[in-house]
């Protein structure tokens, strides 16, 4: 194990305030790699990472991996980032282009087309997002993190993800979890929680030394932030995590 251990984590807009903690926390010494959440798993079970910000639909797979800390990237209520977008009325989608950014996310689809949306339509990789703007009947367009923004109000149909599991289970969602190799000292873990609380603690100044001040000045970072994302892993979040990793869903996608 390095003496400075290097931590990737989602370099979207929800995470900022954790990335604030971790570059301002005068405690912590780590190597920081930013990255989508697929290509976050991906540096870790590579070995290019101690500490990740992993989706949760991969953690179940991963062997000498220990979740670390009381955060989590979460929502009680609408994420509003995570979101399925249609012109057809969800009972009647046939396939659904899936965002290939995390497979939490294209996981969790899977459980509700399922237990909530009763359909089983045909799955399909969205490896262009060109295909957002000829929608066709009867297909819909998983989509997820800042890109949604860009996206809102375009569909007749705004499905989201966090809302419809609470619909159908009555529990918060975790979409991303802190983890750590076996082997990463406590001491380190310790002062990744104390960084964690650092940006949490100050989610204003996170936006405000970030790229998404915007023409608003950070009003809707902020309230997106504070609305929408929840941060604290608590039981009832472990009970979320529990229920869909026992739901054994798994979508792969085929190319189109």
């Amino acid at each position: 194990m390095a003496t400075i251990p290097t931590i990737t984590a989602v370099s979207y807009l929800n995470t900022i305030p954790f990335v604030y903690g971790l570059k301002h926390a005068d405690n912590l010494r780590a190597d920081l790699l930013l990255a989508p959440p697929a290509d976050c798993a991906r540096n870790y079970i590579e070995g290019k990472a101690d500490i990740a910000l992993l989706p949760a639909a991969v953690v179940p797979e991963l062997q000498d991996t220990n979740i670390i800390t009381e955060y989590c990237i979460g929502a009680v209520g609408a994420v509003r980032t995570v979101v399925v977008v249609s012109n057809t009325p969800i009972e009647r989608v046939k396939r659904i282009w899936l965002d290939p950014h995390s497979r939490t996310s294209v996981q969790l689809c899977g459980y509700l087309a399922k237990n909530r949306w009763k359909i089983a339509p045909e799955w399909l990789a969205m490896s262009n997002y060109a295909v957002l703007n000829t929608p066709q009947e009867g297909d819909a367009y998983l989509i997820i993190g800042d890109k949604v923004f860009g996206y809102e109000g375009m569909f007749r149909y705004s499905y989201d993800l966090a809302v419809e599991w609470r619909e159908a289970t009555k529990l918060p969602f975790a979409f991303a979890v802190w983890v750590a190799r076996k082997g990463v000292s406590n001491e380190v873990v310790d002062e990744l929680q104390h960084a964690l609380t650092f940006g949490v603690e100050h989610i204003w100044e996170a936006v405000e030394s970030s790229a998404y001040m915007g023409k608003d000045n950070g009003l809707t970072a902020y309230e997106y932030l504070t609305r929408n994302i929840d941060f604290i892993l608590d039981e009832e979040k472990h009970r979320a995590l529990k229920k869909f990793w026992d739901a054994g869903i798994r979508i792969v996608p085929r190319s189109y």
